[in-house]
């Protein structure tokens, strides 16, 4: 047998002041029969009455549980690692502030539709590393993306492989084949759209293959904008200001070939949203299959019970005084 509550001080001192009224009763009762040379031995019957149906009502606020089964619940259950382009483009101010302060933004926004889903965070540029592995963990996850700066990986240009590749191999890890529990695994790619890799299509038909689906995010505008740098812009050899705009032919073509979507945050629009109800569509394909232990709290019978004693009590009379 198994308890819902435990003990707890309100417990005893509820016991402990029952007892201690009813011995100040019992006294009294004993002066008053002493009084008239009584000896009422009956009383003896009322004290056992009470002292059983109160036990009994503190049986049941503590929730007896017994009869244990094995019961089968299934959830609904993703894997979902967010990989943000950390590229010098993203710095661009054609979405105020930045492409990256509003990817933050949008991002925070993400995971906290997501709270029962395990969530990584990944960032990139022709590199890729771990910046969070997959937690529940929300603080934390919000607390990474807060500090997510350009700086943090050398200035190069973008390659989206690396970074397919690490997600397709920490899947991997993650997945065992010999339970049951299944996940859908999910990739949001947060970029501006340039990609300077050549094997991006080879990676992106290996996560196909491996039930990864990819939604890409592009973030930026078609005018585009200058990079700031210190007090300057980033410019060319010719020392002319480098122009950055959203490409989103790549992120097109990346969510098509896994199964995914591409959505847009311009200066006009955030699209964040809808992103957030596509992956939700995906639930129902894959789903997570456990067996509990399930106990029933039975405190009805006890307190069944203790309320057929003290009606017993109310009709139960006891002579103190015989004449």
């Amino acid at each position: 047998m198994t308890w819902y509550q435990n003990i707890t001080l309100l417990e005893i001192l509820f016991g402990t002041l029952f007892l201690g009224l009813y011995v100040g009763y019992l006294l009294r009762v004993r002066r008053v029969a002493k009084f008239f040379r009584q000896y009422p031995h009956s009383i003896w019957i009322k004290f056992i009455i009470r002292h059983l149906y109160v036990v009994l009502i503190l049986i049941s606020i503590l929730g007896p549980s017994f009869g244990a089964m094995k019961k089968e619940i299934k959830t609904i259950g993703k894997d979902l690692y967010i990989a943000v382009d950390l590229s010098r483009s993203m710095d661009a101010i054609d979405v105020q502030p930045s492409r990256l302060v509003k990817a933050q933004h949008e991002m925070l926004r993400l995971i906290s539709r997501f709270n029962s889903d395990r969530i990584g965070l990944l960032i990139f540029s022709d590199e890729a590393f771990i910046q969070s592995p997959l937690t529940y963990d929300q603080n934390a996850l919000e607390l990474y993306i807060q500090t997510l700066r350009t700086s943090l990986l050398p200035y190069s240009g973008t390659n989206y492989a690396p970074v397919l590749q690490l997600v397709q191999e920490k899947f991997n890890v993650n997945t065992y084949p010999e339970q049951e529990e299944q996940k859908a695994h999910v990739l949001v790619l947060i970029s501006d759209g340039e990609d300077f890799g050549e094997a991006t299509e080879v990676m992106a038909e290996r996560l196909r293959e491996s039930n990864i689906r990819v939604f890409t995010l592009g973030i930026g505008t078609a005018e585009g904008s200058r990079i700031p740098i210190r007090q300057d812009f980033k410019r060319d050899n010719d020392g002319k200001p480098v122009i950055t705009k959203l490409n989103p032919e790549p992120l097109v073509r990346l969510a098509e070939l896994t199964g995914g979507k591409y959505f847009e945050v311009t200066d006009r629009i955030s699209e964040v949203s809808s992103l957030i109800n596509a992956i939700n569509n995906i639930e129902g394909e894959l789903r997570e299959s456990k067996t509990i232990d399930v106990t029933a709290n039975k405190y009805v019978y006890p307190l069944a019970l203790a309320l057929l004693l003290i009606v017993l009590d109310v009709l139960l009379t006891i002579k103190i005084i015989r004449i």
